[in-house]
């Protein structure tokens, strides 16, 4: 099979054609601007490919209900430009093929799944944190939705005794991805996270607020694989931090091997690298 991919990002949209087996043969990068640039780029990318299906994994909030009238659509996101735009139905005037859609995290759960870190699994959980963090899940082999979807980056987490920023979120002010996102650490330091790599005490502390997610994704979702990707997460010194903080947190009352002589093994960065997000819209593409 031959499949289009598209991973929407908030920053840039990532757009490629795979097949069946997860393997990108091309890819380029569109950055996200307004829907009518991005879009116009997007569909140029794939026009004349001759694509049997395409995947999307989309920055949200997105309506993932097929009986809402607003299926398809970005609807409550802070993004300028993108507030209720029909991404789906963009898609949907120019390919007459199936399309696969998605929250982004979550396609890139379902990619990690199927051909990545968590491959013979049956759940596992994707958290990305980068301009924002978001969270996706797959449970018994299959994704989470519910009522919407996960919303697991803006879970309330406790401030440090010694941390007084106020937090970036415009909707929740100190959740995890105002305390804990790129856009948290510039703000709270004074400078974006690439340039404080050697300040230890910036990574104690993003460590701090990352454990106490994962903490609570564990006795909620008891995954059997946490894959962390994202730009902050280029900070290599950030997993050995999460592991110690998040072992130190369940403080022995989750008795399982997976935490207490494998934790190298359990929360561990994408095994299919930067093209989780891509492969995972592949894998929706092949789905639908």
């Amino acid at each position: 099979m031959r499949l289009g991919a598209i991973e929407a990002g908030g920053t840039k949209f990532i757009c490629g054609i795979g097949n069946e087996h997860g393997e990108v043969i091309e890819r380029i990068s569109i950055q996200t601007t307004t829907p009518d640039e991005t879009m116009g780029q997007v569909i140029d990318f794939f026009k004349n490919k001759e694509v049997d299906a395409i995947g999307v994994g989309s920055f949200g909030p997105v309506d993932l209900d097929v009986s809402s009238s607003t299926y398809g659509f970005i609807t409550s996101t802070p993004k300028k430009y993108w507030n209720q735009f029909d991404l789906l139905g963009e898609l949907k005037k120019h390919f007459d093929v199936p399309i696969g859609f998605d929250t982004d995290v979550n396609a890139a759960a379902l990619g990690e799944s199927v051909w990545g870190a968590a491959k013979g699994l049956d759940s596992c959980l994707y958290m990305t944190v980068g301009t924002g963090i978001g969270v996706g899940a797959v449970a018994e082999g299959k994704l989470i939705h519910g009522m919407l979807h996960p919303e697991m980056g803006h879970i309330l987490v406790r401030r440090h005794e010694k941390d007084a920023y106020q937090g970036s979120c415009p909707f929740h002010g100190d959740c995890l991805e105002g305390m804990a996102a790129g856009p948290a650490i510039e703000a709270r330091w004074g400078r974006k996270g690439v340039d404080l790599a050697a300040n230890s005490g910036v990574w104690e502390l993003e460590a701090y607020y990352l454990a106490q997610a994962l903490v609570n994704y564990i006795l909620v979702l008891s995954p059997q694989k946490i894959i962390i990707g994202g730009g902050v997460m280029k900070q290599e010194q950030l997993f050995p931090l999460v592991r110690k903080h998040t072992v130190k947190l369940l403080n022995g009352y989750i008795q399982h091997e997976n935490i207490l002589k494998n934790i190298d093994h359990y929360i561990v960065p994408p095994g299919l690298g930067d093209n989780a997000g891509l492969c995972g819209a592949l894998a929706l593409a092949k789905g639908c």
